[in-house]
């Protein structure tokens, strides 16, 4: 197993849960001198000087979550941490230093502590926008237990929602001294990164990542091996990374989601025939970890990706 440090993941923060479904409690915690909230404004999250911006009850002003309807993230030292979704249609009102930005193209440059922070909020602001109304009967649902229960209104139903993730294995297949990489149309010319998926009922993470290689790029997949796991709140995966042993090397783009796909040599990678997925990503960190064993590490030579951005 591998103790390298996977952006969003590993956060320290004491989530609380003993709070969540003690109304005195929650209560007290929300009302706080203490309490500080986590905006997040049509997906973007509040940054302030290269820091997870952090707003007061004061400053968030009508804003400001009731008890009914906040979102207890946890506890931070002394700090009791809210997220707060902001419905105005317009950018609200910044101070100085101050920005509404894409997760994606900042994450890299937030200390990890504040990236898994604002993820966390940003995640759990999404699922409760998702779920709005029951998935059973319809009717509108209510948040409970501190926004981590959403709960139909409907008499005879009360169906209770709870927040979901979807799970999705990324691999680096290897053979040899070659890895196995692909690019999606949508990605900058020259872009490679491994392979990922979404599991699907009834497998296993060993089945997902056997399956997905063989539809993507016909690659038959043999023993597989565990890695490191990342939160991507885009808007609500479980990133599962392996690394795996390719008994074939014939590649044929089967189901057309890739746009091309190659097996790359570290002499390759290291020549910079291709751009990398960016460091945050746990995709950069499983080639890392397989290219790191050929003896000069990507560090050594001063590759990465570049961040993720956007297109407008």
């Amino acid at each position: 197993m591998t103790t390298v440090e996977i952006t969003f993941a590993g956060g320290r923060l004491d989530r609380a849960p003993e709070v969540r479904a003690d109304p005195g409690a929650l209560y007290a915690a929300l009302t706080s001198p203490q309490a500080r909230f986590v905006p997040v404004w049509q997906q973007r999250c509040l940054v302030q000087n290269d820091r997870a911006g952090l707003l007061s009850a004061a400053e968030l002003g009508a804003a400001a979550p009731g008890v009914d309807a906040a979102i207890l993230l946890g506890r931070r030292a002394d700090e009791w941490l809210f997220a707060a979704e902001l419905d105005a249609a317009q950018a609200p009102k910044l101070g100085p230093g101050q920005v509404f930005a894409e997760l994606r193209e900042v994450m890299g440059e937030l200390p990890a502590e504040d990236a898994a922070l604002v993820a966390y909020a940003r995640a759990m602001v999404n699922w409760r926008a998702r779920h709005r109304h029951c998935g059973v009967c319809g009717a509108e649902n209510r948040p409970r237990e501190a926004g981590f229960v959403m709960e139909c209104t409907a008499a005879g139903c009360g169906h209770r929602s709870f927040p979901r993730l979807d799970p999705a294995v990324i691999v680096l297949v290897h053979h040899g001294d070659s890895c196995l990489m692909g690019r999606q149309p949508t990605w900058p010319e020259g872009r490679y990164s491994t392979i990922a998926g979404f599991i699907e009922p009834g497998e296993g993470l060993e089945d997902a990542v056997r399956r997905e290689v063989a539809e993507e790029t016909n690659i038959r997949v043999g023993a597989c091996h565990y890695f490191a796991s990342q939160p991507w709140p885009f808007p609500a995966a479980l990133m599962i990374g392996f690394h795996a042993v390719a008994e074939s090397t014939d590649i044929r783009l089967n189901d057309g989601e890739l746009a091309d796909a190659r097996w790359l040599t570290r002499e390759q990678i290291a020549a910079r025939d291709v751009t990398l997925p960016p460091r945050t990503s746990v995709a950069f960190r499983l080639i890392e970890s397989w290219f790191d064993q050929g003896g000069v590490t990507l560090g050594e030579l001063g590759i990465e990706g570049p961040p993720l951005k956007l297109r407008r």
